[in-house]
């Protein structure tokens, strides 16, 4: 019904995963020629990466107040992950830091402990977080409300697709946190709702992202109005060359902590899946989740119209599906990534709004219907299966 290859050593069409230095950021091609059919194929080495790093310090090592202390407790976290062993401490210190290290190793974390140790140690402290989507900026702060639980210590999330007022309103009241995406927080700034000199620490989540060409001017306004002398952590999963030199023009001496061995995690299997002669797409797909294995899926397309029809023919088909995309309310894109989450729909069709930072426990399949535009998109992309050393799957489909 459906082909799926892996290549042969001697394959002379193979080479190592990764972007091909002439290759340009973008390309206009559904089917471009710079992401090579191969870079989809990639077999899962399991957990044995992880296994093999023996980490510093322990949770209670860290000099976290007590009341933090409490509440890393009660989450069941002992031993940090790579990524936190290897910047905790220094972000404690008020030490510059990058972060690189592949989707689902606990890098909200990292960066949200030291900050919200720093506020419980002096209350007059501001922290400012900004990331690439609503999605991302939402889970960021319900893991700040959790490990916050009883810290009195409150943040305001400020986001497009919700009530500017409300966010407003939110603003007046005392924050130590703000959560925000960037184009509505340059708007809340264009409005002086918000006091960007204010903040001394400043979290750029997916940073490459966020010096990319959608973000970099409102990025580099955001910046030039907060404080020269501030603590600056920026964490992703990928970071190219040039956006590290645009980053480190930021920050102030910063740490630099990389973890990744490889492009993609060590717990995706990955493979693709050939479409033949006189076979359809959608049929393909369908045979491929009626199975049992396919227990909960993440669907990439490429278009907001491309995604919502495609959430549609698979409802009418009989499938628990929904989709999210740019089009959707916040409210209709959070209940849907709800769903999801709670095994109330056993398959989200997304754009690429889904593909950066978002936790959904236990997917066990990532499909590219439709090509990503960039290597490094398709590592988020894919970054949603295999998350807490827990093994996943990802298939992308090729013509």
């Amino acid at each position: 019904m459906f082909r799926t290859g892996r290549p042969s050593s001697n394959n002379r069409f193979s080479r190592p995963v990764g972007r091909p230095n002439n290759a340009p950021r973008r390309s206009s091609r559904m089917n471009s020629p710079y992401l090579d059919h191969n870079l989809f194929i990639n077999k899962s080495t399991g957990i044995m990466e992880d296994e093999t790093y023996v980490p510093k310090y322990k949770f209670a090592d860290f000099p976290f107040v007590e009341k933090i202390q409490s509440n890393i407790s009660h989450h069941g976290y002992v031993t940090p992950t790579p990524i936190q062993d290897q910047t905790i401490m220094f972000a404690l210190d008020g030490r510059d830091v990058i972060g690189i290290a592949n989707t689902g190793t606990g890098k909200t974390a990292a960066f949200l402990l030291p900050l919200i140790n720093k506020v419980m140690l002096d209350r007059s402290e501001k922290v400012l977080i900004v990331a690439p989507t609503r999605e991302l900026a939402v889970q960021i702060q319900d893991e700040f409300k959790a490990f916050t639980y009883g810290c009195g210590i409150y943040s305001v999330l400020c986001i497009g697709g919700a009530s500017m007022n409300v966010q407003i309103q939110g603003l007046r009241r005392s924050n130590n946190f703000v959560i925000a995406t960037p184009g509505r927080l340059k708007d809340l700034s264009n409005q002086r709702a918000v006091n960007l000199s204010q903040f001394s620490s400043v979290v750029l989540d997916e940073v490459d992202q966020m010096f990319d060409m959608g973000f970099v001017k409102d990025i580099q306004t955001i910046l030039s109005m907060l404080p020269k002398e501030r603590q600056s952590l920026f964490f992703s999963a990928t970071l190219s060359r040039e956006i590290d030199g645009l980053v480190r023009t930021q920050m102030i001496n910063p740490v630099t902590a990389s973890l990744k061995k490889r492009d993609t995690a060590s717990t995706v299997d990955q493979d693709i899946v050939k479409i033949i002669g006189g076979q359809k797409k959608i049929d393909v797909l369908h045979d491929l989740l009626i199975q049992s294995e396919f227990s909960k899926v993440l669907v990439f397309g490429r278009t907001k119209r491309g995604v919502s029809k495609l959430s549609e023919i698979l409802v009418e088909r009989g499938f628990k599906a929904d989709s999210i995309h740019g089009d959707k309310t916040q409210n209709a894109r959070q209940m849907a990534l709800n769903k999801f989450k709670n095994d109330r729909i056993s398959i989200l069709v997304a754009t690429d709004v889904a593909a950066r930072g978002i936790d959904i426990p236990d997917v066990s399949h990532v499909i590219n219907y439709e090509l990503p535009e960039t290597f490094e998109d398709y590592i988020h992309r894919i970054g949603r299966t295999g998350r807490a050393n827990k093994l996943g799957k990802a298939l992308t489909f090729v013509e």
